[in-house]
């Protein structure tokens, strides 16, 4: 059995070569254990550090984000037939001694993907801001409330997945890839584990996602939105709709109250006019959700074609070290 150990990287030349090097080379059930690292257009010497410690490297000749590091090491995994890919920072504040505990509910079958938790039994990270708190509590109840399973952690990066996995991801959200995994290994029914893992929390490290309370604030909300608009849309303009209807039918009753007790709508015009335009864009958002229900579906017969396309794709065979350009 093949497992991939695969590390988004932007300027982490300071520490990689200590990462790569502290990873464990075996483990139980697993024959194989190869490294990749995809330096999405890091400044620095991240790819030459990389090589030198022995990983396969993937360089993207711009910084595409960190969804996008992580579809080339998906990718990769998928071509060159990997049983099990790990994801985990290439910063140090994982520690890689706990990927023996990510990988046993998938080699004794008990998930598909399972997931690091840095809250789980209570524990808590020290220097983290209070807005990350806020924004990963928040992030976690939306999540576990769509899937209908509890997690405690669904920001975490550090993550193991299984090649059926692998081959059924395909996420379609603007967003990062870290919360929405979650509901589209929901809507493909693959079976889903948290476990404790230990963390460093770098104070001084400006966050590569958010870098300031108002950015990841606005971050946070975008992600829930975007979430419930592309998964949920019934849900999502039905709930616009829902509140759009209710002055509609506030200045509606108005409006014809004063023309049964006048006998003329004088007076209370506008009460009309707002409530045809609050009623037209409530009508709008249903059907904006009709329509969205309809994309959905479209995308959910994309993923199960998709999914038979990478299944049965020929695998290419790799060299160790290389680096790669994208």
């Amino acid at each position: 059995m093949k497992m991939l150990i695969a590390l988004p990287c932007f300027n982490e030349g300071e520490t990689i070569k200590k990462v790569i090097a502290d990873i464990p080379r075996t483990y139980e059930g697993i024959d194989q254990v190869h490294i990749l690292v995809v330096d999405d257009g890091s400044a620095d010497d991240t790819t030459a550090y990389a090589k030198e410690a022995g990983a396969t490297v993937i360089r993207h000749m711009q910084n595409k984000g960190l969804g996008m590091a992580f579809r080339s090491a998906v990718d990769y995994a998928i071509e060159h037939d990997y049983d099990i890919m790990v994801n985990m920072d290439g910063d140090g504040q994982f520690n890689s001694e706990n990927i023996s505990r990510l990988i046993a509910p998938i080699l004794n079958h008990e998930a598909d993907f399972v997931t690091g938790s840095r809250f789980m039994e209570g524990k808590k990270i020290e220097n983290m801001p209070p807005v990350k708190r806020w924004g990963n509590a928040r992030m976690n109840s939306l999540v576990s409330t769509l899937c209908g399973q509890k997690f405690s952690d669904v920001s975490c990066g550090f993550r193991a997945y299984s090649r059926e996995t692998l081959l059924k991801i395909n996420f379609h959200g603007r967003f990062t890839y870290t919360q929405e995994s979650f509901i589209s290994f929901r809507f493909n029914g693959l079976s889903m584990k948290e476990v404790p893992i230990d963390v460093t929390y770098f104070k001084e490290r400006k966050s590569r996602i958010a870098g300031s309370i108002m950015k990841y604030m606005k971050r946070t909300l975008g992600i829930i939105t975007g979430l419930m608009r592309d998964y949920y849309p019934m849900k999502f303009f039905g709930f616009i709709g829902g509140l759009f209807m209710i002055p509609a039918v506030i200045f509606g009753l108005m409006f014809l109250i004063h023309y049964i007790k006048v006998g003329y709508f004088s007076g209370y015009l506008f009460a009309g006019l707002l409530c045809a335009f609050c009623t037209l864009i409530s009508v709008l958002m249903f059907c904006f959700g009709i329509a969205m229900e309809s994309m959905v579906r479209i995308n959910r017969n994309e993923d199960r074609i998709l999914y038979q396309l990478r299944k049965n794709a020929p695998t290419t065979p790799e060299k160790i070290g290389e680096v790669i350009y994208k």
